[in-house]
């Protein structure tokens, strides 16, 4: 999670539905295009209006068993020992270790852990490839795949875990970490299409199995340091150790699965990989502290979702945290997504530094900062802004009409802002939310060069990604009439919000209005 000071920038409502080809936005404007006519998509292919269901089963492959258990561990029926070499087990957890003080690293007396909790952690290692199905229950300790130095360029260093039935709870560290595998991507490559199908970390849900991840993290460790002049603070270092996801990966990842459950809850971020995430189905659950996704390569990630049905919920613990960041693009071809940022800060359900571009699927997402929708997008979406929502647990979306395109679940999670696509929406008349049979908002197609700028307490994120500061005494769960932005865009009335260092807040259209949108 990329540590900025926050601005809330409530605007008033906003609604827009993206686009069907790639169209460049002008800066600071929501747009509004519309997606094919002719029901096929980019390729052409036909889609059906429930393509949000239409998943394709996949084949899950099988391999040794490893049972897991706090008395126990075997792999096959044979006991698993230290002095075994392609799977063993053994009390070497890496973890942030207390009382080592600034020269050792990043950490705070909150990420630090004593030997004796450590040592009480079991680490099943795998370090020879192949398919490994996990099933049982770890109380303490951790599941570690490291094929050695040489695997990140070595096409056959391929790892699947297969998750049946398994139960892992690690307090000090990730419950499952994928260390040296093959890397199928390209640090150097920035793209927002990959493929990830050759990919050596691969995590498999089993068909009808229910499994769970209580996972911590790692602290930032220390390599090597560049001390000051006086030997007080660090202002160089290279880094040993870094996770903070309870599920990680250093490399590319797939995950897999059909109607197989997954639940992460996560101490810090929930399922994190260092260049590239692909998930193509599984019922997946994620509670976090901070991020519920996270991949982290800066300008080249890409997380791509093709199926499935994912959740992501934050709950705030650290006070910050994005339903699904990616340092680079968020890909969401298909499946359900449902991802709700932190109540409390100024953090966005789906968040991409380089681009969201949404072609399938159903997706809902809230929070309290929008990151825009890319002009390539091929399936139209729409945008809620100021909502003031807390405590609330659905809406549903209509046309003009009043026939319901699709019901819109919400978390706890108080939030400002609201996107939803799915593909029954198109740009042609009314679209409207309703919170029972009480009519929230409403809101009318328009071209690419509609749009506007709200009040405080939602807006986007200036161009240089960072969030300036939250203005003085704002609460994004208790937002004052102070903060409310006026009914039709604009800044409400009030002075606008200072901006970054070289940003300049986005024209408001000449009628003070979006003209796209219009609460009720």
């Amino acid at each position: 999670m990329k540590k900025f000071t926050l601005l809330l920038i409530a605007a008033a409502l906003l609604l827009s539905l993206a686009a069907c080809s790639p169209v460049e936005e002008p800066a600071g404007n929501d747009s509004i295009n519309e997606p094919p006519t002719d029901g096929a998509d980019a390729s052409g292919v036909p889609e059906s209006e429930d393509n949000a269901a239409d998943e394709v089963l996949v084949d899950i492959p099988t391999g040794h068993i490893i049972s897991l258990s706090d008395d126990a561990v075997t792999m096959d029926g044979a006991a698993l020992t230290e002095d075994m070499t392609d799977v063993y087990t053994v009390r070497d957890i890496v973890y942030y270790r207390a009382g080592l003080g600034f020269t050792y690293g990043e950490g705070a007396e909150e990420d630090e852990h004593s030997q004796e909790e450590a040592d009480s952690h079991t680490v099943v290692h795998i370090a020879s490839p192949g398919t490994y199905v996990l099933t049982g229950k770890l109380s303490a300790g951790q599941v570690a795949v490291d094929l050695g130095e040489d695997a990140e360029s070595d096409p056959s260093a391929v790892v699947n875990l297969v998750l049946d039935n398994a139960d892992i709870t690690c307090t000090v560290a990730p419950a499952i970490i994928f260390y040296n595998v093959y890397e199928c991507g390209d640090k150097d490559t920035a793209s927002s299409t990959v493929d990830t199908s050759s990919a050596g970390a691969n995590v498999y849900i089993a068909d009808g199995s229910v499994n769970t991840l209580n996972g911590s993290y790692v602290a930032r460790i220390y390599k090597s340091i560049e001390l000051s002049e006086d030997k007080t603070e660090v202002i160089d270092s290279k880094k040993l150790h870094k996770y903070d996801g309870a599920l990680y990966s250093k490399m590319s990842m797939n995950v897999t699965g059909n109607d197989g459950v997954l639940n992460i809850n996560a101490e810090n971020e929930g399922l994190d990989t260092e260049l590239h995430l692909t998930i193509n189905g599984g019922v997946i659950n994620i509670v976090s502290g901070n991020d519920g996704i996270n991949t982290n390569e800066d300008g080249v990630s890409v997380t791509t979702v093709n199926g499935g049905l994912l959740t992501v919920t934050v709950n705030g613990s650290t006070g910050e945290g994005d339903g699904i960041d990616s340092n680079g693009w968020l890909v969401i071809n298909g499946g359900t997504v449902r991802a709700y940022a932190c109540s409390t800060s100024g953090d966005a359900g789906i968040d991409s530094d380089m681009g969201i571009i949404i072609n399938g699927g159903e997706v809902v997402a809230t929070g309290n900062m929008l990151d825009a929708i890319d002009g390539a997008s091929t399936q139209s979406y729409v945008l809620f802004n100021s909502l003031r929502s807390k405590g609330r647990t659905s809406f549903t979306l209509k046309d003009a009409e009043g026939a319901e395109l699709m019901d819109v679940p919400v978390s706890e999670n108080s939030f400002s802002i609201l996107i939803v696509s799915g593909p029954k929406l198109t740009s042609d008349g009314l679209c409207a939310l309703y919170e029972g049979s009480t009519l929230i908002a409403s809101a009318t197609p328009g071209g690419a060069d509609r749009g506007g700028f709200g009040g405080f307490g939602g807006g986007m994120r200036p161009g240089n990604g960072e969030r300036p500061e939250m203005p003085e005494g704002f609460d994004p769960q208790n937002p004052s009439e102070d903060f409310r932005g006026g009914n039709r865009g604009g800044f409400g009335g009030e002075t606008p919000p200072e901006m970054p260092d070289g940003q300049e807040p986005p024209e408001v259209p000449e009628n003070g209005s979006p003209s796209i949108g219009t609460p009720v």
